[in-house]
């Protein structure tokens, strides 16, 4: 059995750490317990009941947070020539050429927090494929990641908006921000609702049984909520 420190146990003395709460009163009770001196990230974990093992049972997409995430995105986009310009023009932070693709092969340079790239770009992203592949990094046209000249613009921008990327991990689970705890409690309910029916509509056909076994919501440093209602 877990032994809790005394500012877990004073979090806990206002709920009931084994009660589903309905999704609004969760997001209120993550907000107050947010109680660290910098502004917490807010959090919502599934649970899922699929097998990772199967590959029609993967789930990856994206989710556009209606009021963003509250954390400046730094884009990584790979491109050459004018597609290079035109990502540059549209706001990304860095533009991956082949001395980038190297600075991240050779010195392990990874101060960005979301990459896209052109196809023409892809063969030779392969070769850090390793490094940016388990940090979820890498491009994918699965995620909507990998795009055409004409597409650049609007990804750039939906990434610095707001725009989020979940996939599940080895266990089945999702892990996927929020929003911040000093975000006003509307804005911050609107997005974790979006996340829950974006979560909802991936639901794997080849999955017979419950879908979302379990939902929590949790700040940084702030103990876990549950959330009723949602075992499907």
């Amino acid at each position: 059995m877990a032994i809790h420190g005394k500012r877990y146990r004073d979090l806990t003395k206002n709920y009931d750490v084994q009660t589903n709460y309905p999704l609004d009163e969760a997001v209120k009770l993550t907000q107050q317990n947010a109680k660290a001196k910098f502004d917490e990230t807010i959090e919502i974990h599934f649970r899922l009941g699929i097998d990772p093992r199967h590959s029609d049972q993967q789930i990856r997409t994206t989710v556009m947070l209606p009021n963003g995430t509250g954390k400046s995105v730094r884009v990584l986009a790979f491109a050459e020539g004018d597609d290079a310009r035109i990502a540059s023009e549209a706001g990304a932070d860095f533009i991956g050429d082949d001395d980038m693709i190297a600075k991240i092969r050779d010195e392990g340079w990874l101060d960005f927090d979301a990459t896209i790239g052109t196809p023409a770009m892809m063969r030779k992203i392969g070769a850090i494929a390793r490094i940016l592949g388990p940090r979820g990094l890498m491009p994918s046209p699965k995620a909507g990641t990998v795009v055409q000249s004409e597409e650049l613009v609007r990804v750039i921008s939906e990434l610095k908006a707001g725009r989020v990327e979940f996939r599940n991990d080895k266990t089945g689970n999702l892990h996927i921000p929020v929003g911040k705890a000093s975000f006003e409690y509307e804005k911050l309910l609107e997005n974790v609702q979006t996340v829950v029916n974006a979560v909802q509509a991936q639901r794997p056909s080849g999955v017979k049984g419950i879908y979302i076994r379990r939902m929590v919501l949790t700040s940084t440093m702030g103990p876990a909520v549950r959330v009723e209602g949602y075992n499907n």
